[in-house]
């Protein structure tokens, strides 16, 4: 089984469909680390492809802020607050309560997990080797794929301690490494919709199960549509702006 595994979407459906072309003909099936919603202007979009194409979605918070319980809009900032009041009013009510139903991770999927923040907190940012270094113990399959950094790459844990995964340079479209035993992994494959790892392109993985490969991708998509879908939609201008710097 090959799995294509996005996260972080944050309703940038021009990015998704150049990461969907990407990968076409590489993966059987789809699975998604969350946030699919909010700072981007097609919601709607995201969330209709995802409820017919993917095999298993976990929530995100932008996903909880944007079809549950309105106190979550406390903890966000306030451009994060503004992008995620205009998409609860822009959502349809089917959408809305698909989101809404969604399980929060770890959610076990064929050997292995899908998180959204890490094992113990789905709202945890997992950045540093600090951060991951005292997760380990709480994975329960040696291969965890979460989001919510919006940075790809990871750590994997031997007994002499985290290290973190390589991602593809700004040169580069695809790096791979293999599943090694005696190994734990926490693999974020990046963000579709707002990479924040200083390079602009779209990122996802692929999961090849036979081979045990992860293949880590970027891909470039048409930003300046997305910038102008996020200015037409009366979003905040740093949303658009932040895009092309990958930050």
């Amino acid at each position: 089984m090959r799995f294509l595994i996005v996260s972080d979407i944050h309703a940038n459906w021009t990015a998704l469909q150049m990461v969907l072309a990407n990968a076409q003909g590489d993966y059987d099936q789809v699975l998604c680390c969350g946030d699919l919603v909010g700072y981007s202007a097609e919601p709607n979009e995201v969330v209709s492809w995802a409820r017919a194409n993917t095999k298993a979605v976990i929530r995100g918070n932008h996903d909880r802020a944007c079809s549950g319980d309105a106190s979550e809009l406390e903890w966000f900032n306030p451009t994060a607050r503004a992008a995620a009041v205009w998409t609860r009013k822009t959502l349809t009510p089917e959408n809305t309560a698909w989101l809404a139903g969604l399980p929060r991770g770890p959610l076990p999927i064929d050997g292995f997990q899908l998180l959204h923040g890490s094992p113990v907190d789905e709202d945890e940012y997992v950045v540093s080797t600090f951060d991951a270094a005292p997760l380990s113990g709480y994975m329960e399959w040696p291969l965890s794929f979460f989001g919510h950094t919006h940075l790809q790459g990871g750590f994997f844990y031997r007994q002499n301690g985290v290290r973190r995964l390589v991602k593809p340079g700004l040169g580069e479209t695809e790096s791979v490494f293999y599943l090694q035993p005696d190994t734990k992994y926490l693999v974020n494959p990046g963000s579709v919709g707002q990479p924040r790892d200083g390079d602009p392109r779209a990122a996802y993985c692929i999961y090849e199960q036979e081979t045990r490969a992860i293949l880590f991708r970027r891909v470039e998509y048409d930003i300046a549509d997305a910038q102008r879908r996020i200015r037409a939609a009366g979003l905040p201008e740093s949303l658009a702006t932040r895009l092309a710097a990958g930050g």
